[in-house]
């Protein structure tokens, strides 16, 4: 028995489905795209003041166990570790304040204060690194927004050029030269983090 020939609606039909398949299929490539663009000009802005940098990495804590550092980076000034906070809308938070109040429109969320977190990553990495200047930043993306000042430590993405200027890059790698030794010591100290951010 031959199967029956598919008539005009059926056809139409499948034709439509495909169509919204591969539009619903696009849009999804198109915002993936675009997301990872935004992430690696992230990384590049974060990066730009360093001559090296480790990312997404454990370091070990000083008390048998481990701790999750976003960035380091080998800057002329020695060592900048970055816990980097990608949260949208208005930040209210200061260095007393045990949790932080992030306001977005409708949404209204907590998250504890980090400086006392970044404190301790700071002291992992002085640990490993006894010669260099370990400096630390909370660095907020282009989203967020902190109408009553930034606390300590705390900077947004766009203030890091400005802040930690490399300036000409040979002049910048002649003046980590004295880190070097300790800094690659200290990248085998590491290990990769199962944090990585996307």
């Amino acid at each position: 028995m031959t199967p029956a020939p598919l008539n005009s609606i059926t056809i139409a039909v499948v034709a439509v489905l495909a169509g919204i398949g591969i539009g619903l299929g696009l849009a999804w490539l198109w915002r993936w795209y675009r997301l990872r663009r935004q992430r690696l000009a992230l990384i590049a802005r974060i990066t730009s003041v360093s001559i090296d940098h480790v990312r997404d990495v454990l370091v070990p804590d000083g008390n048998g166990g481990v701790m999750h550092l976003d960035y380091v980076l080998l800057t002329p000034r020695g060592l900048l570790v970055i816990d980097l906070r990608d949260v949208s809308g208005n930040v209210f938070g200061s260095d007393q304040m045990s949790d932080w109040t992030v306001m977005d429109k409708a949404q209204r969320f907590t998250f504890p204060n980090p400086q006392g977190a970044l404190y301790d990553r700071v002291a992992a990495v002085k640990a490993l690194v006894v010669d260099v200047p370990v400096d630390g930043r909370i660095v907020f993306t282009r989203k967020a927004a902190f109408p009553k000042g930034l606390p300590r430590f705390t900077l947004g993405e766009d203030s890091m050029l400005s802040d930690y200027p490399l300036g000409d890059r040979a002049s910048a790698e002649r003046a980590c030269t004295p880190f070097q030794d300790s800094w690659q010591s200290f990248r085998k100290a590491l290990s990769p983090s199962p944090l990585v951010k996307p």
